[in-house]
C-alpha cells in the first residue's frame, strides 16, 4: 500500500500507525512486513510505503473489511483526524514475488 498524505500530516500517520494501526494490525492477524518513507523530498513529506502479507487476497478482503469495522480503529482514525484527514488517497497493489526475489 502506498498512502499520499495530506500537507503537514506525516507526523500524525506515522504516530496513528505507531500507536494504534499496528497493534490493531497484530491483534487481527494483519502480518506486517515493513514500513518506509522516501529519503528525499517532497516524497519523504506525503508518502508512506507498507507491504502486509495475506494468505491469499481472498483472505486480504477479509482482513481489511475487519479492520475497517474495528471499533478501536473507528475511534483512533475519528480522533487522529479532529483537524482534517490525514491521508488524502491510497494505492493498494496485490503482488507476486519474482524468482529473483528476496522475499517469497
Amino acid at each position: 500500500r502506498m498512502y499520499h498524505i495530506n500537507p503537514g500530516k506525516m507526523d500524525a500517520v506515522q504516530k496513528r500507525f505507531r500507536e494504534h494501526v499496528i497493534p490493531i494490525f497484530k491483534r487481527l492477524n494483519m502480518k506486517g512486513i515493513g514500513y518506509w518513507v522516501p529519503q528525499d523530498p517532497p516524497d519523504s513529506q506525503n508518502l508512506l510505503i507498507y507491504i502486509l502479507e495475506h494468505p491469499s487476497r481472498e483472505a486480504a478482503t477479509k482482513n481489511w473489511a475487519t479492520f475497517n469495522a474495528d471499533p478501536a480503529w473507528l475511534k483512533a482514525k475519528a480522533e487522529s483526524e479532529v483537524n482534517g484527514k490525514l491521508v488524502d488517497h491510497g494505492d493498494n497493489y496485490f503482488m507476486n514475488p519474482t524468482d529473483f526475489s528476496k522475499l517469497k
